[in-house]
């Protein structure tokens, strides 16, 4: 395996919000809580970068928040590939057609893509003089995920039966996995211009692939994983026994990153140039197993523990995590940063996560009380 070198967590992630009703909600809140954790694990790992000094950065403490900041992106895209399942088994229950449901998924894809490039323009002014003009196309995460429920469309449009979706989405899923550190290597597009080189490998302008950008490869691939599991979680036979369809879930997921794991520690390695934390497929099999893990305890704790007691921030905030996505990122990068950047203590730090969790609770309280109050009838 090779020395550990993190990837500095997502700037980050935001996962498409399912369109959903009262009942299914309370049926599957587990989702918008899991969403929920990511948005906490995304702001925890984004104010200790953003805020934290010099000495503070060499910690243990540090090392572990970054460690966890590994998880929010990927949960993220797992999550707009469960919530892309569920909305398109939603649309043909109705009696949508499926070239006109993939249609409407595609719509949705290409709404966050396009939010995506306006959050880049809204960086770019509030850093200018700054702010390099190349900043403008970065590929972020937003990008990722609405280039992700375009190419789910896309299958989805091609692919009738639900069988065949959750086989088309899981060989997706092992195919961008298994060609990314070519891509990223030795079969490198070079002869495409920079911004569009970028959303296959995150080369940017820099002439060499970037492990803080979110290109397709290999970020699409969990959003494909998420939508092979949607699919199988919200079949007939799993809604029939939904706590044994999430045990499972949780068992494959053990299983999944146990072999990977194993995997690595093989002396034969496939590929000319490795790279476990970046580009590897067995990291990449350990994290998506991570997710099948992480699924099932939320599961467990929505179900039978305190998840759903009373009102529950976690998933408040599932429920609008684009809004404490764009929001925050300027209350810790940007101009309105509460804090002065990278000159606190872990104490100041700390404080200042908590004032940016209880101000994201409220701004997402007050959203989903705006639209409540705006769909009661006169």
């Amino acid at each position: 395996m090779a020395p550990c070198k993190l990837p500095v967590a997502s700037r980050a992630p935001v996962a498409v919000e399912s369109a959903s009703v009262t009942e299914a909600r309370q049926r599957l809140g587990y989702i918008d809580w899991m969403r929920g954790l990511a948005c906490v694990l995304m702001f925890q790992t984004h104010s200790y970068d953003a805020w934290l000094g010099p000495e503070a950065r060499q910690t243990a403490f540090f090392g572990w928040s970054q460690l966890l900041g590994t998880l929010p992106a990927p949960l993220f895209l797992f999550l707009a590939g469960v919530s892309f399942a569920l909305v398109t088994d939603r649309l043909r229950a109705a009696g949508m057609a499926p070239p006109m449901a993939a249609r409407r998924t595609l719509r949705r894809g290409a709404e966050i893509f396009a939010l995506g490039l306006a959050f880049r323009v809204q960086e770019y002014l509030l850093g200018y003089p700054w702010a390099p003009w190349t900043d403008l196309l970065r590929v972020d995460i937003l990008n990722a995920i609405g280039l992700s429920l375009v190419l789910m469309s896309l299958v989805t449009r091609l692919v009738g039966t639900r069988r065949g979706l959750v086989a088309a989405a899981l060989a997706m899923t092992l195919a961008i996995a298994l060609v990314t550190p070519l891509l990223w290597t030795t079969w490198r597009l070079r002869w495409l211009p920079w911004p569009l080189e970028s959303y296959i490998n995150g080369v940017h302008n820099t002439g060499e692939p970037q492990p803080w950008l979110f290109p397709v490869f290999p970020w699409t691939a969990f959003a494909f994983g998420g939508m092979a599991a949607g699919f199988l979680l919200f079949s007939a036979w799993a809604r029939r026994r939904e706590a044994a369809a999430a045990w499972l879930a949780g068992v494959a997921g053990a299983a999944m990153g146990l072999g990977a794991y194993l995997l690595d520690k093989l002396p034969v390695q496939l590929y000319p140039v490795y790279d476990f934390w970046h580009t590897s497929p067995n990291f990449f099999l350990i994290r998506l197993g991570i997710l099948l893990g992480i699924l099932l305890v939320v599961y467990a704790w929505c179900r039978w523990g305190a998840g759903e007691w009373g009102i529950s921030p976690f998933r408040q905030l599932g429920r609008t995590s684009l809004l404490v996505y764009w929001v925050h990122m300027e209350l810790v990068y940007g101009r309105f940063s509460l804090l002065p950047q990278r000159q606190n203590s872990i104490a100041e730090a700390s404080l200042g996560l908590l004032t940016i969790f209880l101000l994201m609770l409220l701004l997402s309280w007050v959203r989903t009380r705006f639209l409540t109050l705006r769909r009661k009838p006169a």
